[in-house]
């Protein structure tokens, strides 16, 4: 199909596609009106535009692809990640009387071919796959039998190698989309950086003003970090952060031993919970998350295996038991809650030990130059099966962590050196490497290695500021430096009530803050509104010795009514609750310089 006859539908005034979107809405949807941001996407792709939307959970993002696909001339089709999300929007598209099939791992023999014959005799209005899918020649011959006049991305982050979630079969649809005739292009997520929106534009061939971003701010959810110092205290405050909250709620770890722990401790305290995790079977998972989508139980502990794409609205909690490996994970899991509007809690409890487990996580992610190598001398050798390689054979073959084969297979499939075919085949690319080569492919990649440290340390700081939370957020995932306070998370309750009780006593309250700032102690569970002005006073000064915890010493750059900012002797600065700062004596001061010098002399 060519550009230009993919832009039949929009060619009336801009009235008329105007009147028919809302009628369309109306009458198809049963919906009055659209949310914020939908209308603007929805004409982009009306008119053929290539376009990414970044909106917030809950937003409404599916509807940006159903609505159109019901006004476009040919089919459309909607590549996901996410087999259990894709069933429940082929579910709900044909309750409303749209022709829609899913063609994925879960289906049996049956299902399948009915699926590929709606495909083929061009009754399917809306096609649900995954990325595999468009790596398989006979799925593409199918879908060339008719025009597509659309194809969405949904979860697009997981195409970026700079995202939290990346996947390389994702890497496949841009080759499909030239295969397919070049459609429209519908890229959907949450949330994306400007490092992950410039690759996914770049690959899918959207412009720079193709982007849409209805941003990430959502006023309903309130965040909180509260500082444990024990194991013991963490699973104490879960159980009492989950028996005191009200609705359906998420509990998120990062191990599966602690998911272990957490259920237990919340089944012994009465709660109706389930789990979720990588090691349990299949129909178990199944089986926990229908009972926690029906409300059956109250609420669901497990690992970031759960939850994305995951549409319940009425969760009214969040709790992370262990902090994620980054501030695109955290705002992910942490806005399942509150889809419906309503006011919901986002709370992680910091233990300063949890940063290891992701760290540890993160040492076993990454091939060496040797895994690499041993990868790419095995492809090139005779595989086993007359189809080529699979990933099980070439850890048979060359004994390496299967974790850290895939990110070198996939590091390969991103230079087109290596490519992976439907049912997980892989075979050499058309590009070749010698050993520079490989070098080079290697020194590539540690720039994403370093991303991946300094997204762990954005955690920590998140969890460590005495800043607005959601200013954090925001600087983050949109580079906003500028936004206001949102007077609703923790430390803006915490800084509002010192000014409150302050101006209660008369006092100068601009210095009295100064000198406030700070207060979320360690263990503390209490309201910010039970805090003493006079038990929270700290007074640091501009250029005074300071240290804090794991950063060593540095002086302070400023302070004001919501943290510390400490610049450090490498020249980096960081901002923290003063209860992380401390202050360093003269006299400790010059001895520490003395064992400085006397080491650099030593060495020399």
């Amino acid at each position: 199909m060519s550009r230009s006859s993919r832009k039949s539908a929009p060619a009336a005034a801009a009235g008329d596609v105007s009147r028919l979107i809302h009628s369309t809405l109306k009458y198809r949807f049963g919906l009055a009106s659209l949310r914020d941001g939908q209308y603007a996407v929805i004409r982009r792709v009306l008119a053929g535009e290539n376009t990414l939307a970044v909106m917030p959970t809950g937003a409404g993002k599916s509807l940006c692809y159903q609505l159109p696909a019901l006004l476009l001339p040919g089919r459309t089709v909607v590549v996901s990640p996410l087999i259990a999300l894709m069933k429940d929007q082929c579910e709900s598209m044909r309750e409303l009387g749209i022709d829609t099939v899913e063609l994925n791992s879960s289906l049996g023999t049956q299902a399948e071919r009915e699926a590929e014959a709606a495909v083929a005799s061009g009754q399917a209005k809306i096609v649900l796959t995954t990325p595999e899918r468009l790596a398989d020649e006979s799925f593409m011959q199918l879908l060339l039998q008719h025009p597509t006049s659309l194809l969405v991305v949904d979860e697009a982050h997981c195409l970026s190698q700079w995202g939290h979630d990346f996947r390389p079969a994702f890497l496949d649809i841009a080759p499909a989309i030239r295969k397919l005739g070049r459609p429209a292009v519908l890229a959907l997520t949450a949330t994306a950086t400007d490092a992950v929106s410039q690759e996914i534009t770049h690959q899918l061939g959207i412009p720079a003003d193709g982007v849409i971003n209805n941003g990430v701010y959502r006023p309903n959810l309130h965040y909180a970090v509260e500082q444990l110092a024990r194991e013991a205290d963490k699973l104490e405050r879960t159980v009492a952060l989950v028996q005191s909250a009200t609705g359906s709620g998420l509990v998120y770890v990062a191990t599966v031993k602690a998911a272990e722990a957490v259920y237990a401790a919340l089944v012994q305290s009465g709660c109706s919970v389930m789990k979720y995790h990588g090691k349990l079977g299949a129909s178990e998972r199944d089986a926990a998350q229908e009972a926690f989508m029906a409300g059956t139980a109250r609420v669901m502990v497990a690992t970031n295996a759960f939850g994305l794409g995951i549409d319940k609205p009425d969760i009214r909690f969040v709790v992370h038991y262990q902090m994620p490996a980054g501030l695109d994970a955290y705002y992910q899991e942490s806005g399942r809650a509150g889809r419906d509007g309503e006011k919901a809690d986002c709370t992680l409890l910091f233990l300063r030990g949890d940063k290891s487990v992701q760290q540890f996580f993160m040492a076993g992610r990454y091939p060496a130059l040797d895994d690499v190598e041993a990868l790419y001398r095995a492809l090139q050798q005779e595989p086993p099966g007359t189809q080529g390689w699979t990933m099980q054979d070439l850890q048979q073959r060359i004994d390496r962590p299967a974790n850290k084969l895939k990110v070198a297979c996939s590091l390969l499939r991103s230079q087109q050196v290596v490519s992976q075919r439907a049912g997980g085949v892989i075979r050499l690319g058309k590009k070749a490497l010698d050993t520079a080569g490989l070098h080079a492919v290697i020194r590539t990649y540690q720039a994403r290695r370093e991303q991946d440290r300094a997204a762990l340390e954005a955690m920590v700081s998140y969890a460590q500021t005495g800043r607005c939370r959601w200013q954090m957020l925001l600087r983050h995932l949109q580079a906003q430096a500028d936004a206001v306070p949102c007077r609703s998370c923790d430390n803006c309750l915490r800084i509002a009530a010192l000014e409150a009780e302050l101006a209660r006593r008369g006092t100068d309250s601009e210095e009295a803050v100064r000198d406030g700032a700070g207060s979320n102690t360690a263990g503390a569970c209490s309201s910010p509104l039970t805090m003493s002005a006079a038990s929270t006073a700290k007074r640091f000064t501009p250029g005074e010795w300071v240290k804090v915890r794991r950063y060593g010493q540095g002086k302070v750059a400023a302070a004001d009514a919501l943290s510390v900012t400490v610049e450090f002797e490498a020249g980096q600065q960081r901002s923290f609750q003063a209860d992380y700062v401390q202050r360093v004596t003269p006299r400790k001061r010059a001895t520490t310089a003395a064992a400085a010098a006397e080491g650099a002399v030593g060495s020399a």
